[in-house]
């Protein structure tokens, strides 16, 4: 999911909006999920489906997210959460054996064990297991609040979520909130993959971040691959879990075919 306004985090601002969640009805907004796989390229089977939001009209997510007012990210964040959980339930998605992996926006998380209730609700509705599901927080979302991220971190793998970051690399701090974080997993930014197979340096690049996040006990992911020369090179690396157009583009509604 794109970045969004950064909001107010200060104490006070929390505390009134968990009331407001608490008190307000849920908010309907026209959204649907397509689904798109993280394969691991040694057995050919989804490590994870990420979920990413599309309008009922068919609008992409940059046009969706666009729309929505900074008054409303809390609750379209919610609101995202709940339809991805929902589908992907009536997918199947869980007996494949895969995560969900839902992008979140930390700066609309306001209280994590507060705002985490609609998910449980959702999950529990629809009978989906809460070990199943993977937290992307995207690296371009610029933080207003460095502490009160990490202890969205901390409270979620309390919970037994699989967290990651989105974009490592790409945004603000990637060596930074890997530190000072500590994720499950790391999404490698697709500008370092793209044509890795016939450039040494980002092959280097990528050598390096396969080692300190063997070293930090951190699984690697590789997003945004195109060809199979990419894939292959990466593997080479060590990066067998990979997501891309190489393997299926995003299927709206669907668990798409994962190519050979």
């Amino acid at each position: 999911m794109p970045h969004a306004a950064t909001l107010a985090t200060t104490t006070t601002g929390r505390a009134d909006a968990c009331i407001a969640c608490a008190t307000s009805p849920a908010r309907d907004f026209a959204i649907t999920m397509a689904f798109q796989p993280i394969v691991n390229v040694d057995t050919g089977r989804p490590y994870a489906y990420e979920a990413l939001v599309r309008g009922t009209d068919g609008a992409g997510a940059g046009a969706v997210i666009a729309a929505v007012g900074c008054d409303a990210i809390y609750a379209f964040d919610q609101a995202c959460r709940v339809k991805a959980i929902g589908l992907a339930a009536e997918l199947g998605l869980a007996d494949t054996g895969a995560l969900l992996s839902i992008n979140f926006l930390p700066n609309a998380v306001y209280e994590p064990r507060a705002c985490i209730r609609r998910t449980l609700v959702a999950a529990k509705r629809h009978d989906f297991p809460l070990d199943r599901l993977m937290f992307e927080l995207s690296e371009t979302e610029r933080l207003a609040d460095d502490d009160h991220l990490a202890h969205i971190v901390r409270e979620y793998r309390s919970m037994g979520f699989t967290t990651a970051i989105d974009d490592f690399g790409a945004g603000h701090s990637g060596l930074g909130l890997l530190a000072r974080f500590r994720p499950d997993a790391i999404k490698i930014d697709m500008q370092l993959v793209r044509d890795i197979d016939g450039d040494p340096a980002r092959r280097a690049i990528v050598r390096s971040i396969v080692s300190l996040t063997r070293e930090l006990g951190v699984t690697i992911i590789a997003e945004g691959i195109e060809t199979r020369a990419e894939s292959e090179a990466l593997a080479r690396l060590g990066v067998v879990l990979q997501q891309g157009y190489r393997f299926a583009r995003p299927a709206l509604e669907a668990l798409p075919a994962i190519a050979a």
